[in-house]
């Protein structure tokens, strides 16, 4: 590993740029988007003494580099359905207790010799990994090639599923003190874990005057707006998220003091089949939007969103201070973190359309309850993640913080037996 002096004085000259790698997975959207903010916090930082102004960021993604091809969006999707619980069996059940996952390079060597080929040339200052296939992945081809980078897992959910490699991570950042007591009991030693947050965009932490930005949406400045996020660019993973809202569509005209906004997402369908039902039903306090870029400001202008559990998402409303109601029944990571938000105070959660009209009435008659959640929210918005990121990964890659050489061991496949879980799923 080099110091920050030397890749600063190496800037200058002819030589081959640093590079950091930032792993993803296309398997939903939520593992990119963390990738893309860390790499925006890089470009944002680059030479300011922290970041030299010559690094190489580059964002890839570990799927296209498998030795089978295959689409993890559509393969995310076949548990959408009623295979949804077979999905929440293997991720809350499987390497969750005891028995846990450590690292190795078999992985590498099965599935990803491109991989490993990649990492051997670009012999990378460090790689920080958003997705457990990344970060396997990247950790086989450490142990293969024999580079000493560190490695960085950025877990997107509230809890660390079992197939990180723990052994093998020099640095393991999660969203909260629960993540790191789970860590912890899985023999993860303090100086590997930090308390970061989930990393989202910048614009998701600025301030936005909220009244300029309903006038741009043309909505209403003196009644309540409920935003409902029903759809981004995948329409599969909101099917019944959207059927519990579509059967609360007649009952939303007895809101007297609330304005719905509904975002469709990239799913011209269902736009068009809401702005149909909503003028069957004669609905005036109903906002229909398709997919919209600037959601962060969108999100900051609500009183409350309406949303699945996923760990991007509630980190973004997190971000922009917007309390939640966490709709339908939840799975998998998503049911960690609908448990950890409800948990912490800072979300509600309904299951049925009736559910849904119960709590919107309560908002609608006392909107000064919104206050607790955002006070409790609060407790869980670190809008710097990012950031705190970068340091870390400089700090480790320049060797301000020094790498645990029980990270460099070499395993085919580990497995190790952890201490009694702080946390049963």
């Amino acid at each position: 590993m080099s110091t920050m002096e030397e890749l600063l004085h190496t800037a200058d000259e002819s030589t081959t740029p640093p590079v950091v790698l930032i792993v993803h997975a296309s398997v939903g959207s939520g593992h990119k988007m963390a990738a893309e903010a860390i790499a925006l916090e890089f470009e944002a930082r680059r030479g300011d003494g922290t970041v030299p102004p010559n690094l190489q960021v580059e964002v890839v993604d570990i799927l296209e580099f498998g030795r089978i091809s295959f689409n993890g969006d559509n393969w995310a999707s076949l548990f959408t359905g009623a295979t949804r619980p077979v999905y929440d069996l293997t991720w809350r059940f499987l390497f969750t207790g005891r028995l846990l996952w450590g690292g190795g390079w078999s992985w590498s060597r099965i599935m990803f010799p491109k991989y490993t080929e990649y990492i051997r040339q670009k012999n990378p200052l460090a790689v920080i990994a958003t997705h457990i296939t990344g970060a396997n992945a990247t950790v086989g081809a450490r142990m293969i090639t024999k580079q000493n980078f560190p490695i960085v897992c950025v877990p997107t959910d509230y809890e660390t599923e079992g197939w990180w490699p723990h052994r093998a991570a020099d640095l393991i950042c999660v969203g909260t003190e629960y993540m790191a007591e789970t860590l912890r009991a899985r023999k993860v030693e303090e100086q590997r874990i930090a308390i970061t947050g989930i990393p989202t965009r910048p614009d998701f932490s600025q301030d936005f005057d909220r009244l300029a930005i309903r006038q741009r949406f043309e909505l209403p400045l003196d009644k309540t707006i409920v935003l409902a996020l029903a759809g981004a660019s995948m329409p599969a993973p909101y099917a019944l998220f959207r059927e519990t809202l579509d059967k609360s569509l007649p009952y939303l005209h007895t809101l007297h003091n609330t304005h719905v906004v509904i975002v469709a997402g990239t799913d011209k369908e269902y736009s068009s089949l809401l702005r149909k039902k909503t003028k069957e039903l004669g609905l005036s306090n109903i906002t229909i939007l398709e997919y919209v870029n600037d959601i962060a400001a969108l999100l900051a202008c609500a009183d409350v969103a309406i949303c699945k559990p996923g760990g991007l998402v509630v980190t973004e409303c997190l971000c922009t201070r917007t309390p939640m109601i966490i709709l339908g029944r939840a799975y998998g990571q998503e049911f960690v973190n609908m448990r950890m938000l409800t948990y912490r105070g800072a979300a509600m959660h309904v299951t049925t359309p009736r559910e849904l009209m119960e709590t919107l009435r309560q908002l609608d008659e006392h909107p000064r309850s919104i206050e607790s959640l955002l006070i409790n929210g609060a407790v869980l918005r670190k809008p710097h993640a990012a950031a705190d990121i970068v340091s870390r990964t400089m700090n480790l890659a320049t060797g301000e913080t020094p790498c645990d050489p029980a990270t460099r061991k070499h395993y085919f496949a580990h497995f190790y037996w952890g201490k009694k879980p702080a946390h049963i799923r």
